[in-house]
């Protein structure tokens, strides 16, 4: 068995990491840390209950480089780096789901604040992982993609190659409330979610420097990525619309098939996705169609999951020398 931890198992995306970990043939979860450590991990996750019982401790370096091979860290942006750098250097790979590691130094710190890594931030490798799987295997660093540029690349990465990229770029994004994690702010609050929908941060959103960053490095294309999130009354999923200009007449289904037809987590949907089919698993479901030169694509995934969780544990299973599926959520929650 190869020894794992989890270092921020408060939050959400922690809480799918032990689920999944519970029941994984190769990884054994030795260690876990949260901000409130002393204490035990059933009573940090009530759900728990007589499935785990496990000390969690404050988070230390030392004791994470003697308990473990692999850690994850679920910890938010700007707190990772710091951590990071120091397990790295003792020989310990890491798979951080912050925003830490993802963007080049300049984009970054343009988002962000001042990087605290910038010996590392170059070796590490984003865990989108259709497109850097190779790369992932050799990995000692890697930097889990957001839930918003996951959805929005595999949707329209396949598509780059035929799309005018003088022509902005729209992507019409909407998450369940799980996105926010669990700190309550007003817009997260019941009483403002409950029976409504509304935009965050239209076009400013610091995803879209990702989105649009991932897109130059993959294909080349430098293109203005206008991005709006929304809020939805939905506990988790994500669904993501993007809005591009052609440059000839293709058949969407046909470059989908190219490009993911041997993929075991993409499925390609004859009709329009939705978030309850893939709620719960690692899939990411995709649906395309064109009218002349105008291309819309939608792609759904759990934004806890594909768009967090089970992607990292993707990625470790790779670092690790394992099938890349090894433990991963395939069943949705339905109905």
């Amino acid at each position: 068995m190869i020894n794992v931890g989890i270092v921020g198992v408060g939050g959400y995306t922690g809480l799918e990491l032990v689920k999944m970990l519970l029941s994984h043939p190769a990884f054994r979860l030795n260690y876990v840390a949260a901000t409130a450590g002393d204490r035990m991990l059933e009573a940090l996750h009530p759900a728990l209950l007589d499935l785990i019982t496990f000390p969690v401790e404050e988070a230390n370096a030392e004791a994470v480089a003697e308990k473990c091979e692999l850690v994850f860290l679920a910890l938010p942006h700007k707190a990772s780096m710091g951590f990071a750098k120091e397990l790295i250097s003792k020989n310990i790979k890491v798979v951080d789901l912050s925003a830490d590691y993802r963007l080049e130094r300049e984009t970054y710190e343009a988002h962000y604040c001042p990087h605290e890594d910038p010996e590392n931030l170059p070796r590490a490798v984003y865990g989108l992982i259709e497109y850097y799987r190779e790369e992932i295997r050799t990995a000692r660093l890697v930097a889990g993609p957001g839930c918003y540029p996951t959805a929005t690349l595999l949707g329209i990465l396949p598509f780059i190659p035929y799309i005018d990229t003088q022509a902005p770029l729209f992507v019409d994004a909407k998450s369940g409330v799980s996105g926010a994690g669990k700190k309550l702010t007003q817009t997260s609050h019941f009483v403002t979610i409950n029976d409504n929908i509304f935009a965050y941060n239209p076009l400013k959103h610091r995803h879209a420097p990702e989105i649009a960053e991932k897109i130059a490095k993959i294909h080349g294309a430098k293109m203005e990525v206008n991005f709006v999130p929304h809020l939805i009354p939905a506990t988790r999923g994500e669904l993501v619309s993007v809005y591009a200009t052609l440059k000839e007449e293709i058949d969407p289904a046909e470059i989908l098939e190219g490009a993911y037809g041997s993929e075991a987590f993409i499925r390609l949907r004859e009709n329009p996705v939705d978030i309850k089919s893939v709620g719960g698993t690692h899939f990411c479901d995709i649906y395309a169609a064109r009218n002349g030169r105008a291309l819309f694509v939608s792609s759904a995934i759990d934004n806890l999951l594909r768009g967090a969780s089970s992607q990292a544990l993707a990625a470790a299973n790779l670092m690790m020398g394992l099938e890349e599926g090894t433990g991963l959520p395939i069943v949705p929650y339905v109905p």
